[in-house]
This record gives C-alpha cells, structure tokens and sequence, in this order.
C-alpha cells in the first residue's frame, strides 16, 4: 500500500484562484471563436459540414498557440 507523505504544502487560496480564473480564460479563447464560427456559418448557409470543418480548423489552430496564449495570460494575471 501507498504511503503518504507526512509532511504535505498547503498551496495558498491566491494560487487556486489564479489557477482557476487563467483555466476558465483558456477554455473560453478555445471554444467561443471555433463555436461562433461554426453557429454562424451554419446559421447563415445551412452547411453543417463546412461550419463543422472551418469551426473545428479554428479550434485547433488555437490548440496550436497554447502555449503561448498560457503564457500571456499567467503573465497577466500575475
């Protein structure tokens, strides 16, 4: 069995909140511009398939600047 570490760190409310606040952002800049795109264009031409591939195409060119949006953010927040 697994033992636990006797002596564990208490991570400050001010981290958790941070860490929350920066996740909520995050999730925020990778889904709202790929949903609008994806509502928009299948509102306004009745193509699911293309909004489906053009939302899609936005969100993971988000996913490809992560990294970076992480940074920015943390470095705001903080």
């Amino acid at each position: 069995m697994a033992s636990s570490p006797s002596n564990k760190k208490k991570v400050p409310p001010e981290v958790i909140i941070n860490t929350i606040w920066i996740s909520t952002f995050l999730a925020m800049i990778f889904t709202l511009p790929a949903l609008g795109i994806f509502l928009g264009i299948y509102y306004s031409t009745g193509n699911l398939v293309l909004g489906a591939v053009l939302g899609f195409s936005v969100h993971f060119a988000a996913f490809a600047f992560s990294g970076k949006i992480s940074r920015f953010i943390t470095k705001v927040m903080n």
